[in-house]
C-alpha cells in the first residue's frame, strides 16, 4: 500500500477520504453526554439563541471557564447543520481529518513519507484518539494547535538562525496563541515546560536567540490575547479575572468530583492507547542509526510526552482527556519503534510478547463482557453486587441488543492472537494487523455499543427534557448537576433579562460563593430554587435521581411525581406559594 501512495497528492487524497469515512459517519446517532459534551454545545447554542457571538455564556450569563474558539467552531457548525448532535460533534470530526493530514505532512518532514503514512495509520487505530474525534469536547483542537506549535519549534531549534528562523518562530507562536484561545493558559504552561525539559536534556545548549524568542512571544501574544483584549475594551474585566481564578483552582483542587491517584493517567494511556502505548516502551531504547535530526526530534517528543503525563498526574483533577496531548508524541514514538522492529534494529523479546498478550486479553475480555450485558443484567440487578441504587435502576432500561455484540471482542482477540503468533515467528508486518484489529474494535464499539450505554445512563432524562421543550415547560434538576436541561430543554434567552431570576441570584449568589461553588453549578442550583418558589402560570418540571427521593419529599413539598424511569424521578410543580 505504501508503494501505491508514492506521491503527496495520492497520499493526501487517500488520507482525506479515509479519515472522512472513519470520523464523520454516525456522529449524530446518539444524544450528547453530560457534562462536557453538552456543556460546550450549550454555550454554542446560547450564542445562536442570543445572537451574541463575542461572549461565552451559560444560563445566558458570562461563562469564564473556557475561551471562545472551540465554541465558535460549534456555533458555525450549528448555523450550517442546525442545533443537534451532529453539528456539536462535527468540528472534532473535521479536526480528525485535518489531524491525520497534518501527521502525514509533519511525519514525512521529520522522517520520510513511509514514516508519515505509518504514523497516520497508528494514530487512527489507537483507541482513545479515535474516540475523541467522534466527541464534542474541546481537547482535539487544543491538542492539534499545541502539536503544530511544537512541530515548528522542532524545526526552529534544529536551525534557529537559518533563513526560516523568523517564519518558524512566528508560526509556532501563532498556533500556541490559537491553543490559548481554545482552552486557556495551560497551553503556554505545557509548551513552556516542554521547552525547559528539552533544554535540560540537551545539556543546556543554546536552542535559539533572544530576537527569535521575542518574535515567537509577540506572535503568541497578538493571537492568544486578541479576544481577552476585546473583552477588556468592552469592560468585561471581571470575566477575565474569574477565568484566571478558575484556571488556578483547576490545578490546585479536585474539580467536579474528579479525583484520582497519581498513576491514573499512566493507566489511562497504557490501556486506552493500545497498541501504541506498548510500542512506546520500546521507543525509549537508544538507536545508533538515528540521524542527528531524528535524535533531535525524538528528544522533543519524549519531552512533550513526559511533561504532559507528569503534570496532569500532579494536578488534582483527574479526567481521561486531560492527558490527551500525549497522543501525539506517544504515537510518534510508537511509529518510531515499529519501524525499528520491522528493520531488525529492535528485538521482539519474550517479556514484550507476554505484555502484549496480557493487555490485549484484558481489553478483549472487557469488550466481550460489554457485549454480553443482556445476559448478565438479571444477575447484576438481583445480586446486590452494585451498591448504587441509581446504577441498578439504570440497568433496568429496555435496550435492544442483537445478541451478537460480543463478537466485537471475539474478533478483536482472534486478530490480536493471530498477529502475535505471526510476529513471534519474526513476521513483523503483522504489527499492522494488530493496529487494524484495534481500529475495528473502537469503530465497532462506538457505532454499535456506545448508543446502548447512553440509553442506560441518561436517555430517559433526555427524552423528558425534550418533551418539556416541546411544550415550553421549564425544567431543571434536583440533587445533581446537568447541562442537558439547558440544551435539550432549550433554555430561553429571556432568562437573562428576567427580573425575578436576577433578584433571586442577588439574594443567593453570595451563599454559593462562600461555599466555593462554580458559577455554572450555582446558577443551576439557584434556578432550581427559583422555579420551585416563583409564582408563574408556566409549568415547571424537575428531575431527581432515586437516591435523592427522600430529600425531595422533605425539601420540595410542592412537587408532584409524574413518573419514574431508569433511575430518574420526574416531577411537576403543582402549588404556587
Amino acid at each position: 500500500m505504501f508503494k501505491l501512495l508514492n506521491t503527496d497528492f495520492k497520499a493526501y487524497t487517500f488520507i482525506f477520504i479515509t479519515a472522512c469515512l472513519l470520523y464523520i459517519p454516525f456522529i449524530g446517532n446518539m444524544p450528547l453526554f453530560d457534562w462536557d459534551e453538552i456543556n460546550f454545545a450549550e454555550c454554542a447554542r446560547e450564542m445562536l439563541a442570543s445572537n451574541n457571538y463575542s461572549d461565552v455564556q451559560l444560563y445566558f450569563h458570562p461563562f469564564w471557564e473556557k475561551p471562545p474558539l472551540f465554541i465558535w467552531l460549534q456555533a458555525i457548525s450549528m448555523n450550517v447543520f442546525g442545533v443537534n448532535e451532529f453539528a456539536a460533534r462535527f468540528p472534532n470530526a473535521l479536526c480528525g481529518v485535518i489531524t491525520l493530514m497534518v501527521l502525514y505532512k509533519t511525519g514525512k518532514e521529520l522522517n520520510d513519507k513511509r514514516f508519515g503514512l505509518i504514523w497516520v495509520f497508528v494514530y487512527a487505530s489507537t483507541l482513545l484518539p479515535h474516540l475523541f474525534f467522534k466527541s464534542g469536547i474541546i481537547d482535539p483542537w487544543f491538542n492539534l494547535f499545541i502539536y503544530v506549535s511544537v512541530y515548528y519549534l522542532i524545526q526552529h531549534t534544529n536551525n534557529p538562525v537559518g533563513k526560516f528562523g523568523y517564519k518558524t518562530a512566528i508560526i509556532s507562536g501563532f498556533f500556541l496563541g490559537l491553543a490559548l484561545l481554545t482552552k486557556g493558559p495551560a497551553a503556554l504552561i505545557l509548551v513552556g515546560l516542554t521547552v525547559t525539559v528539552f533544554f535540560v536534556l540537551g545539556k543546556l545548549k543554546k536552542i535559539s536567540s533572544f530576537k527569535f524568542m521575542a518574535v515567537f512571544f509577540i506572535s503568541f501574544l497578538i493571537t492568544g490575547l486578541s479576544w481577552f483584549a476585546i473583552e477588556l475594551m468592552k469592560g468585561h474585566g471581571q470575566v477575565i479575572r474569574e477565568f484566571i481564578d478558575y484556571q488556578i483552582r483547576l490545578f490546585n483542587t479536585e474539580d467536579s468530583d474528579h479525583g484520582g491517584p497519581f498513576i491514573y493517567h499512566f493507566v489511562v494511556l497504557l490501556i486506552g492507547c493500545f497498541p501504541s502505548s506498548l510500542f512506546l516502551i520500546l521507543a525509549h531504547k537508544r538507536s545508533t542509526s538515528d540521524t542527528p535530526f531524528q535524535k533531535h526530534t525524538k528528544r522533543w517528543m519524549m519531552s512533550l510526552f513526559w511533561v504532559v503525563l507528569i503534570l496532569f498526574s500532579i494536578v488534582q483533577t483527574k479526567i481521561v482527556h486531560y492527558s490527551s496531548l500525549c497522543y501525539f508524541p506517544l504515537t510518534y514514538l510508537a511509529t518510531y519503534a515499529i519501524q525499528k522492529i520491522i528493520s531488525g534494529q529492535y528485538h521482539w523479546k519474550t517479556w514484550f510478547h507476554w505484555l502484549f498478550i496480557g493487555i490485549s486479553s484484558l481489553l478483549g475480555l472487557a469488550f466481550i463482557i460489554i457485549g454480553l450485558v443482556p445476559l448478565f443484567k438479571p444477575w447484576l440487578i438481583s445480586s446486590n453486587i452494585i451498591a448504587d441504587q441509581f446504577a441498578v435502576e439504570n440497568l433496568k432500561a429496555d435496550v435492544y441488543w442483537s445478541g451478537y455484540e460480543w463478537l466485537i471482542g471475539a474478533v478483536f482477540l482472534g486478530a490480536i492472537y493471530f498477529s502475535l503468533f505471526k510476529i513471534r515467528k519474526t513476521n513483523f508486518k503483522y504489527i499492522y494487523l494488530l493496529c487494524l484489529a484495534s481500529l475495528f474494535a473502537v469503530y465497532s464499539l462506538i457505532m454499535v455499543v456506545a448508543p446502548k450505554i447512553e440509553q442506560y445512563s441518561q436517555r430517559a432524562a433526555i427524552e423528558f427534557y425534550k418533551q418539556c421543550a416541546k411544550h415550553h415547560f421549564e425544567v431543571e434538576t434536583i440533587g445533581f448537576k446537568s447541562y442537558a436541561t439547558l440544551f435539550y430543554g432549550e433554555l430561553d434567552p429571556s432568562l437573562k433579562t428576567n427580573q425575578s431570576f436576577k433578584d433571586f441570584i442577588k439574594l443567593h449568589q453570595k451563599e454559593y460563593e462562600n461555599r466555593n461553588i462554580n458559577v455554572d453549578i450555582s446558577h443551576g442550583l439557584i434556578r432550581t430554587h427559583w422555579l420551585e418558589s416563583i409564582k408563574s402560570d408556566k409549568p415547571a418540571c424537575f428531575v431527581a435521581k432515586v437516591n435523592d427521593e427522600d430529600v425531595v419529599k422533605r425539601d420540595s413539598p410542592y412537587l408532584k411525581e409524574l413518573y419514574r424511569k431508569n433511575g430518574f424521578i420526574f416531577y411537576i410543580r403543582v402549588f404556587q406559594p
